[in-house]
């Protein structure tokens, strides 16, 4: 495996969403803040449940797929980041979603949402918050990476 493959992934999958055991509460979220923190938890359980290609293709967005080398290398990748973790305690703090307007040229606004998740997790007895990028691929959030 490449080294970026794994720099890419180890955190996305370490640093705040694979676990085995703990699943991640979404109770506290309503509406598209609710789907947000709702990609964290699918994310999570597919993860404790080794379910690599659904990472790929349901949980991670496209570019992030694409950057690891499309979907065999990323579930090699991500199957790889798996076999490393062994417990991981995940709760989503809060999420903030934004629209971000693209301006090319001769054509019409565009408005992509994104989402930021900050999430706390315990790994080895430690405490660490971090954020989560998120974009919304086809009606759906997908986590684009750390931010």
């Amino acid at each position: 495996m490449r080294r970026p493959l794994a720099l890419l992934c180890w955190p996305l999958l370490v640093i705040g969403l694979a676990g085995c055991g703990a699943t991640v509460s979404t109770s506290a979220f309503k509406g598209e803040q609710h789907e947000v923190a709702q990609t964290v938890a699918n994310l999570q359980a597919d993860s404790t449940a080794g379910e690599v290609k659904k990472i790929c293709t349901n949980d991670l967005a496209s570019g992030v797929a694409a950057r690891l080398g499309g979907l065999t290398a990323c579930e090699a990748a991500i199957k790889n980041a798996l076999d490393q973790v062994d417990s991981l305690e995940v709760s989503v703090q809060s999420v903030q979603i934004s629209a971000v307007s693209a301006r090319k040229p001769g054509v019409k606004t565009a408005s992509a949402k994104t989402a930021s998740a900050k999430v706390r997790s315990i790994h080895n007895g430690k405490t660490r918050e971090s954020s989560l990028s998120l974009v919304k691929e086809r009606g759906k959030w997908k986590i684009s990476g750390l931010g």
